[in-house]
This record gives structure tokens, sequence and C-alpha cells, in this order.
């Protein structure tokens, strides 16, 4: 199956969107997974006449195409508990406003309303991003959480996304939450609840990033299966683990590329995550929506690593079998 390759912006807002648009048609990508982030898209500009045009005309320009938009960072605001000097570096200061706490929340639940607004004017159908979550600082349970707050926590955010989900409903476009650490769904359990704190409305779905599953020890093979009427979208990032007795899965509060650290984040198809299992759970899905590539490696040039993955995952994309290879048996005479 021939899947469009897109490369997602996120980790590229330093490099104006049309730089970007050049090397990843120059890398041989079909498109872009852009993000609400930089100069690349602006969720407020979504009716501001010639605008979205005007990003249509860029891709263009490439030969490229957009099947999916982001908005992680401002998303991430929406239920999350504390908002501190973490927010106010990744939402703008459209968002973060006067700092106000409730403020930020309710101005970054207009902006994913408004993202999902763009991707309308756009011309596509989803968007990929964060929820945050006001209970994910009771991950250790200690001290001792009562079951009483958990249950708030979901219907927190159920109580901040059902509104947001209305105008998804509304322009006919899907939200796909990245599970993910620090994020109201991270595990299996916690999607599992998210999808019944909503009750499972269809425009809640999901976007499958194997990274963070495998350090916690998430099957991805089973996940997409067990999930495969959610996977909404796919994004691509892989990961190394090496835990020696020193270097442990929580991180060790170590940044990025320490050779101290359990884990970390790898160009894709150079790590731990299965592709070749996962592109064939993909066929058995019916998945037939973009692959796009989150590059996320400290310890590699970028300019090498995006091109490379492309290279990597590219080979696993094939035709599933049109037939099951025992039916050639039973023509036997």
């Amino acid at each position: 199956m021939r899947r469009p390759f897109t490369l997602f912006t996120g980790q590229w807002a330093d490099l104006p969107l049309e730089e970007v648009a050049r090397l990843a048609a120059h890398w041989g990508y079909d498109g872009l997974e852009i993000a609400v982030s930089g100069d690349h898209l602006d969720a407020s500009r979504w009716n501001e006449p010639g605008y979205v045009q005007s990003k249509l005309d860029l891709l263009d320009r490439y030969g490229l195409k957009v099947w999916a938009i982001s908005n992680h960072l401002k998303g991430q605001a929406v239920c999350d508990n504390p908002i501190d000097f973490r927010h106010q570096a990744i939402v703008g200061p459209r968002v973060w406003g006067d700092g106000d706490p409730e403020g930020v929340r309710q101005r970054a639940a207009e902006e994913l309303k408004n993202t999902a607004r763009l991707a309308r004017a756009l011309g596509i159908d989803t968007v990929v991003g964060f929820t945050g979550s006001s209970i994910w600082q009771y991950v250790a349970m200690f001290p001792p959480v009562p079951e009483t707050m958990i249950d708030a926590g979901y219907q927190d955010f159920a109580d901040r996304w059902n509104p947001i989900l209305d105008v998804f409903d509304d322009e006919g476009v899907q939200f796909a939450h990245e599970v993910h650490p620090s994020e109201i769904a991270y595990d299996y359990w916690t999607t599992v609840r998210t999808l019944e704190a909503i009750d499972h409305r269809p425009a809640f779905g999901l976007n499958w990033d194997p990274s963070h599953m495998m350090w916690q020890g998430i099957d991805p093979i089973s996940f997409l299966w067990d999930f495969r009427d959610r996977i909404y979208h796919v994004d691509c990032n892989d990961i190394k683990v090496r835990t020696t007795g020193r270097n442990t899965l929580l991180g060790s509060h170590l940044p990025w590329g320490d050779p101290r650290r359990g884990w970390d984040f790898v160009s894709a198809g150079r790590g731990d995550v299965p592709w070749e299992s996962a592109f064939r759970v993909l066929n058995a899905i019916g998945y037939s929506g973009p692959i796009s590539i989150e590059w996320e490696d400290a310890g590699m040039n970028r300019l090498y690593g995006a091109h490379e993955a492309l290279e990597l995952l590219s080979r696993y994309d094939y035709d599933g079998a049109p037939a099951r290879f025992d039916t050639a048996f039973s023509s036997q005479g």
C-alpha cells in the first residue's frame, strides 16, 4: 500500500515553512504535517482573506500536500494543572495573556476550536495534538491520592474537551490525540478510560506514536489492533531503551542526548520500534492515511536523519497479500 509520507514540522519551527517545504520535497516526502507553531500556521487567522490559500500555494510550489495539521502546544494547556512557566514558553503571548491559569486554559481551548476551523479551511479532516491533564501530577500516587480525585480529572477532561469536539463535529474534522506521558491518556488503560469519559464520541481518536509506548512497556502493535477503530493518524518516532541499573526509565531529570538516560529518542528506523510488524498491522486494519515522520534525535544532524528515516520506513510500506497463500492449495486436483 503506497501511503503518503509526511514530515511533521513541529521540530522544524525554527525554520520558515517554505524552507521546510523545500527540504522535504528535496528528500522525497509527499507532504507535511504542519504544526500550528512559528510561522508555519496560525489558527487565529483561519478566516483571514488569502491566508489559507497562501499556505496551499506554498505547498503546491514544492509539489507537496497536507493531510493533517497539529496543535500539540496549545492543546497541552487545555487541561493542565498547574499552568506555569513551562506553558508560557510554548503557548505564545496570545494564549498566555496575563498568565492567569484559568484564562490560559480557556484561551487554549479557543485555539483548538480555531484549529478545527483552520483544518476545514485547508480542506483536511484531521488535527493531531495533546489534551493536557489535571491529574498527571499524581501519576506516582504518593502522597496517596483518593479515587475521587482521579475521577474528577477525567470529568475535567470531558467538561473541557466536549465543547471543543462540538466544533470539530460542526466542521467535519476529527481530533487525533497522541497517547503520551503528561496527557490524560498516556498508556493503555488511561486510553480506555479517556474514551469512556467522552462516551466514545467519534470526533476523538488517536494519533499512534509508538515511541513513548516502548519505554513504558506497552506493546505498540497490540495497541494498534485493540484501538484499530480509533487510529486517525500515524506519527513515526523511535527510541532506544538502555537500562543498566543506573540508567532508568524515568530519565533522572537528564537532558535529551545524555548517555546516562535509560531511554532516548533516535531517528526513526534506528531504534527499538518493530516497524515492519507495525506496517503489517496498519495494512490489516485498513489504515490508508499519512505516515508522518516525527524527527527527534539529539545525537544526529536532522538534515541527515529526516532524509534517512524516510528511506528506512518507506521499505515497509508494501502492499498486503491479495489472498492468503493457502488458497492455492484448494485449487489443486
